[in-house]
């Protein structure tokens, strides 16, 4: 070294590992994670030390159950995965309800789970399931979840966190759940162990000859029905869809999670099908000779019980099936083809296909669905105006569709709420009805609600849901919404009852115990008003049926919590269809 030359810097030796939570979160905030729901528990609070000074946002939702229904309304309102963070033991059972609806409405969720430190494993320690298998509370899930893993070692965690997005997303989607002993939340790993992301995947297509072989038999079909699953919404395809309709004049028939593949005033739109669906859908599906069924599972609410009398005859009719999951294809019907491809890729093929293509003559047929829906329609169209107090719920319905923004989300709990707006609520705008239809899981409404909300704050997030749902939910769920900021409206239709339960047993019984809540022998309702000003929301009792529509629109301009509590007649919903359980039901003495 010559006089002239720097004097050498020295600097410190690289780090060459960080703790592992801390590498975690930096992974989480690279594949677009920014919420987690979920709830403290000694097993995660080093996951939350790394959080905490994350640009992640974590909802505390005081209930793992709500937890995992906020993660759920969040995936179906972003697009995104949602993802949970529970303790073990209590926690992820008080989870798994949550995780199980999201899994049979094919959600795409990540469930982080803390669990006994790893050395600990088969030594009973405290929490710890261990009256059947030691060490193994991941297997609770198992039914319900595309995967379960339980990361043994720290070095395992990256692989498995790349694994659990990647799978979550493809194929048909649901929850993955990875389990960590807490230990290894504080473990080191070398700074670059994160390094792999999930591979971008490629949906399935539908080739140009399937295409061109389906639109043949939809075009040449005297009586076709294109039949509209979840599966249309979640693929965000109801353009192509109304554009293959239009082009072969297809009526459209939907399930309960295909409410809104086309404007409720389209004039192809029949409605949805099976035992709470609409006459004139489950009759033309019936008598239907080709069926083009996309997205669904063909499950039995919505089509009748599989009973070949009220919605479909498979055969005569011949089924074609496009749908993501190889398993659902044949399994409820027999099908003349199936085709395992993403919705939105099929349609834009069978768009091509149909575009110029003569179909056969449908004359009559908008005329003939017009007049179908209008007849059904006309059988509670008095009740929309009704100011009968408690209220009719067709006026609930109706006067929330008057004050509420087109594009506000409808996110529905179970019993009439549910049913009501799958039957007969107008849906405009694609993807604004959220609701549980495979496991209709009570306690959904109120607090998937908060997932929507923080998924897009710029709309309306307003549950509908009854009294015994808002229980079910855990009604803390006013309390994270202040604490989170989420200004969401509950709308508890207050019928003193596990309403549909109640009108079952009536109508097959002629009781109704052990479905209403009473008191002294007289109805016994909660005052949920009060309790939502108790959290430091708004609480409002409706008094009379002019009531209801001002206090909404009072909410939504508000821009604060709010619960709105309506007083409500047990009135069922139409059936036109058929539910296997009525044949079941008997008197005895």
């Amino acid at each position: 070294m010559t006089p002239s030359s720097p004097a050498p810097v020295s600097t410190p030796a690289a780090t060459s590992t960080r703790i592992s939570s801390y590498l975690l979160t930096e992974y989480l905030e690279r594949l677009g994670v920014e919420v987690i729901f979920g709830l403290c528990g000694h097993t995660v609070i080093g996951f939350l030390d790394a959080l905490s000074k994350s640009k992640i946002r974590f909802i505390s939702t005081r209930h793992e159950q709500v937890a995992a229904h906020a993660a759920d309304g969040y995936a179906r309102a972003s697009g995104k995965p949602g993802v949970v963070l529970s303790h073990l033991g209590p926690g992820l059972t008080n989870a798994a309800t949550g995780v199980a609806n999201a899994a049979l409405d094919s959600i795409p969720m990540v469930v982080i789970a803390g669990d006994v430190p790893s050395y600990f494993y088969g030594r009973h320690p405290h929490q710890e399931f261990n009256l059947h298998q030691d060490a193994d509370q991941s297997q609770i899930y198992r039914p319900f979840c595309k995967r379960v893993y339980r990361v043994d070692r720290v070095e395992d965690l990256p692989r498995v966190m790349e694994r659990a997005f990647h799978l979550c997303q493809t194929g048909r989607p649901g929850p993955v759940l990875v389990d960590v002993p807490m230990d290894l939340f504080s473990a080191d790993l070398a700074v670059d162990a994160f390094a792999k992301t999930p591979p971008p995947i490629v949906k399935t297509g539908l080739d140009p000859a399937t295409a061109a072989r389906i639109v043949d038999q939809l075009a040449n079909a005297s009586r076709p029905v294109l039949y509209a699953g979840g599966g249309v919404l979640s693929a965000r395809a109801t353009r192509e869809l109304a554009a293959l309709a239009e082009a072969l004049e297809l009526p459209v028939a939907h399930t309960l999670m295909g409410k809104g593949c086309l404007h409720h005033d389209h004039p192809l739109l029949l409605g949805q099908t099976g035992f709470w669906g609409t006459p004139i859908s489950n009759d033309k599906c019936r008598t239907a000779d080709v069926i083009l069924a996309i997205g669904t599972r063909l499950a039995e609410a919505n089509s009748s019980s599989w009973d070949t009398r009220f919605t479909f005859e498979m055969p005569p009719t011949r089924l074609m099936h496009i749908d993501a999951d190889p398993a659902e294809i044949g399994r409820n019907y027999p099908t003349d083809l199936g085709v395992v491809a993403d919705a939105k890729l099929a349609l834009e093929a069978l768009v091509e296909a149909a575009r110029g293509r003569a179909h056969r003559p449908r004359p009559g047929l908008r005329d003939e669905i017009a007049r179908g829906r209008a007849e059904f329609t006309a059988n509670w169209a008095g009740q929309w105006a009704s100011n009968q107090f408690p209220l009719r719920p067709e006026r609930i319905l109706a006067d929330l569709r008057k004050a509420a923004p087109e594009d506000a989300f409808i996110v529905t709990d179970v019993g009439w709420n549910k049913n009501g707006v799958g039957q007969q609520f107008p849906i405009t705008v694609p993807g604004t009805f959220i609701t549980p239809s495979g496991l209709a899981t009570m306690g959904f409404g109120a607090a998937a609600a908060l997932g929507v909300k923080y998924a897009q704050p710029h709309r309306a997030s307003i549950a509908l849901i009854g009294d015994g749902g808002f229980c079910a939910a855990n009604p803390t769920v006013v309390a994270t919404a202040m604490e989170a900021g989420l200004p969401v409206i509950w709308v508890v239709m207050d019928n003193s009852a596990f309403g549909t339960i109640a009108g079952l047993e009536q109508m097959h019984y002629g009781t109704d115990f052990g479905c209403v809540f009473t008191c002294d022998g007289k109805p016994y309702h909660l005052d949920y008003a009060a309790m939502a000003r108790a959290c430091g929301a708004d609480g409002v009792r409706i008094e009379a049926a002019n009531d209801f529509e001002p206090a909404l629109r009072q909410a939504l301009a508000s821009n604060r919590p709010t619960l709105i509590q309506v007083p409500m007649e047990n009135a069922p919903t139409p059936t036109p269809g058929h539910w296997d359980i009525n044949d079941i039901y008997r008197r005895g003495e």
